[in-house]
C-alpha cells in the first residue's frame, strides 16, 4: 500500500513563507519523479513544480522565482519551499510521485494566503 503524506500547509499572511513536505512509504519502485500540483476552487488542478530523480526541477511560470522543490532520497520525501506568497496561491496542494509502475497522490494539505 503506497501512502503519500503531505504536511506544512496553513494559514499565510500574503508575503509570508511557508514549507510543505511530502513523505513517501510503501512499495514504490523505481521513482522518475516527483512534484507538487495544486487546485484552487472553481479551477482545473494545475503543476506547481517538478524534480527528476536526476535533480532537474520545472516550475509553473506563475511560482517560478518564489517557489524551490527538493527532496532527500534517503527520507524518501520531496519539499516545496513557498515564499512571497500571493493570494492566488491559496488552494489544496497534491504530492506527486511518478513512478515504473505508476502515479500516486497525496491527500491534499490547505495553503490559504489571507490578511
Amino acid at each position: 500500500q503506497v501512502q503519500l503524506v503531505e504536511s506544512g500547509g496553513g494559514l499565510v499572511q500574503p508575503g509570508g513563507s511557508l514549507r510543505l513536505s511530502c513523505a513517501a512509504s510503501g512499495s514504490i519502485f523505481s521513482i522518475n519523479g516527483m512534484g507538487w500540483y495544486r487546485q484552487a476552487p472553481g479551477k482545473q488542478r494545475e503543476l506547481v513544480a517538478v524534480i527528476t530523480r536526476g535533480g532537474m526541477t520545472t516550475y509553473a511560470d506563475s511560482v517560478r522565482g518564489r517557489c524551490t522543490i527538493s527532496r532527500d532520497n534517503a527520507k524518501n520525501m520531496v519539499y516545496l519551499q513557498m515564499n512571497s506568497l500571493k493570494p492566488e496561491d491559496t488552494a489544496v496542494y497534491y504530492c506527486n510521485v511518478r513512478a515504473t509502475m505508476g502515479t500516486y497522490w497525496g491527500q491534499g494539505t490547505q495553503v490559504t494566503v489571507s490578511s
